[in-house]
Parts: structure tokens; C-alpha cells; sequence
């Protein structure tokens, strides 16, 4: 019997619904059994989240960051106060970017100073250190990050030299990253967003304004979406969203930083509008969110901060202050098991 990608099963023995998986080039050709890796086809679990119970808890983590640093730390981000430390990345690095499910979080690419294209991955709801997870098909850093509950997405990056190809993974699944398509131009430092089906990304170093997108679920190119209302970059800012809005915080906007927070509804083309502000100009921030509530923690330039300040994601008002980070730096990724995607 042959199997294409998008049946689905029961597996009695788990006793969970399960969806059939393949790669880009998947020929379907796998057996009911669906066993091997991805290119040969897979189940793989679905994954049940109630959207309404969002809002209540949900944890974001903050790992790596300049000056360069192993350290990961998490906040919950329905309360407020400190954040705690979480466990140490492989390595110390910046400018990696991160992409999560509801279990499980992937950080890619990043300087040690030297550009890696390893990626390494935690389990969001224990605390611990970074293991192995596979490669990006290229070494580079600050790619814009993009998620769902079951595809990770790299977009673009910096060797130094500004590139614009996107990767995607399986999250829940180790290996090595399949090629997906490439950006409208090439650009580093995007902050991003999406909801379960589409990938906004947002600007980039250098002062693009150029606002991508991507459908999740395929492979191919970008798709020119709008503009932002000015142009400049957010760093590793990713999935602050709601199932209908996606959000750019702060960044670099040629001479100076900004406080600036922008927004798209993502189902929809056009132009991004300005919203609120945060507590202070910074950029290279690390972005989390919990479907209703958004998180901007750290950035730069020096003196690089350790803030964290939220907003609600639904409610337009200035950020407020949430509490500190472990340490003051820039250039973080940030991931959360409840952000606009799941």
C-alpha cells in the first residue's frame, strides 16, 4: 500500500493520531509502517493544543548572546518577574535563530565567532542543557525564524555577506535541514512571526524594509508581502504573534535604534503599522509570546541590556517592564511552547 504525505492513522499501540510525512522529493513509496527518515517517509505524532486555554501559562526560553555566551534562561510569561536560569547551550555563541512546538525548541546557525550551521535542541518544559539535533545546509548567523507545530524555518543569514536561502527541519525529528526555497533578497538579522499556516519576515540589516512571506506547509520561494513603515532590522526578534497578527520589535532603523513595535495582520498583504513602543531602543533582542501577550528580553548596542518588557499582543498600549534577564547582552533567540503557530 502506498502512502502519501497527509494521511493520517491511529496508532493503537500509543493510542495518538498520527499524520504520514515525507521530504520535498518524497517519491511515495514508504509501506503502512512509515518507518525511516524523512525522505523515505514517517509518522509522526499529532500534536493537540487548546488555543483557548493559551494566555494562562507558557514558558519562553532565551538562550546564547552577546558577548558571546552558553547560557539559556526561561521566564513564564503570563506572570512577571526575573527570568531563571534554564541550563547551557553546546557552545557559547550569538545571532542563532529559534524556532519551537509546543514541547520542543530548536536553536540554528550562530558565531562562535566563527559561523556554524549546527543546530542543537531543548526540551521547553524540563530545564537542561542543549543536545544535537543536526545541520543547516549552510554555516552563517541571525537567520529570521519561523514555526508551526511540526516545521522549523531559517530564513536567510549572514556569512557575513547577507544570503537568502531558507532551510526548514522537522522539529520533531533530529537531522539535518531539506532546502525550502529562497527569500525575495538577501537579508540577515529579519525578525519574524507567523500563525500555523504563514511566515511573515520582517526587514533586515542594512536597513530593508522588505516585508517576506512563506506558506509553512510547502516548499518555495518567499512572496513580497509589503513594507514596514520604516525600514531597519529587529535581530533575532521571532514568533511574537497571535493566530491573526505578527509583530517586529525595536531594531535599527539607520542612524539610530528605536523602540518601535509594528505589526501585519498575517493573512493578508500589505504594509506594516505601528503599534506601540517598548520600555527602551534596542534591537537584537530575543522575541517569545504566548498567543496573547508578547515578550522582547535583552539587545543592544552596548551597553547591552538585560530588560525584559511585555504588551498585550491584542491591545494596543506601550510595553511595561516584566523583569531581568540573568545577564545583560544582545543578539539571543528567543523560543516559547505557546506562540502564534501552535
Amino acid at each position: 500500500m502506498t502512502i502519501k504525505p497527509g494521511a493520517l492513522r491511529f496508532n493503537t499501540d500509543s493510542m495518538k493520531l498520527e499524520i504520514f510525512r515525507g521530504s520535498a522529493n518524497y517519491e511515495g513509496t514508504a509501506s503502512m509502517a512509515g518507518i525511516g527518515t524523512l525522505a523515505a517517509g514517517q509518522w509522526e505524532e499529532i500534536v493537540a493544543y487548546d488555543y483557548f486555554n493559551r494566555g494562562q501559562g507558557g514558558r519562553g526560553i532565551f538562550a546564547g548572546g552577546n558577548p558571546f555566551t552558553n547560557i539559556m534562561d526561561y521566564i513564564t510569561i503570563s506572570s512577571t518577574g526575573n527570568a531563571v536560569d534554564f541550563g547551557d547551550l553546546t557552545q557559547a555563541k550569538s545571532g542563532m535563530g529559534g524556532v519551537s512546538s509546543s514541547t520542543r525548541g530548536v536553536f540554528g546557525n550562530g558565531e562562535t565567532p566563527t559561523v556554524i550551521n549546527v543546530m542543537e535542541y531543548i526540551t521547553i518544559a524540563s530545564t537542561g542543557n542543549g543536545q544535537d539535533f543536526g545541520d543547516l545546509l549552510k554555516a552563517g548567523h541571525s537567520p529570521g525564524p519561523v514555526s508551526n507545530s511540526t516545521r522549523g524555518i531559517f530564513c536567510g543569514g549572514g556569512t557575513p555577506s547577507q544570503y537568502n536561502d531558507i532551510n526548514f527541519i522537522t522539529i520533531s525529528t533530529l537531522g539535518n535541514a531539506a532546502d525550502f526555497g529562497n527569500l525575495t533578497a538577501a537579508r540577515r538579522r529579519a525578525s519574524a512571526g507567523n500563525n500555523a499556516i504563514r511566515g511573515i519576515i520582517f526587514g533586515g540589516a542594512g536597513s530593508d524594509t522588505t516585508i517576506d512571506y512563506v506558506t509553512i506547509a510547502t516548499v518555495g520561494d518567499a512572496i513580497d508581502f509589503g513594507d514596514m513603515f520604516t525600514g531597519g532590522y529587529s535581530g533575532q526578534c521571532g514568533n511574537v504573534a497571535t493566530r491573526t497578527r505578527a509583530f517586529s520589535l525595536g531594531g535599527y532603523y539607520a542612524p539610530t535604534y528605536a523602540n518601535h513595535i509594528s505589526w501585519v495582520t498575517i493573512m493578508t498583504k500589505g504594509n506594516s503599522v505601528d503599534f506601540a513602543n517598548l520600555t527602551e531602543a534596542k534591537g537584537n533582542s530575543g522575541g517569545a509570546s504566548n498567543g496573547t501577550r508578547g515578550i522582547r528580553a535583552g539587545g543592544g548596542p552596548s551597553p547591552y541590556s538585560n530588560v525584559i518588557d511585555f504588551f498585550e499582543l491584542e491591545q494596543v498600549g506601550n510595553a511595561v517592564d516584566f523583569g531581568d534577564l540573568t545577564r545583560s547582552h544582545d543578539q539571543l533567540a528567543g523560543v516559547s511552547d505557546s506562540h502564534g503557530g501552535l
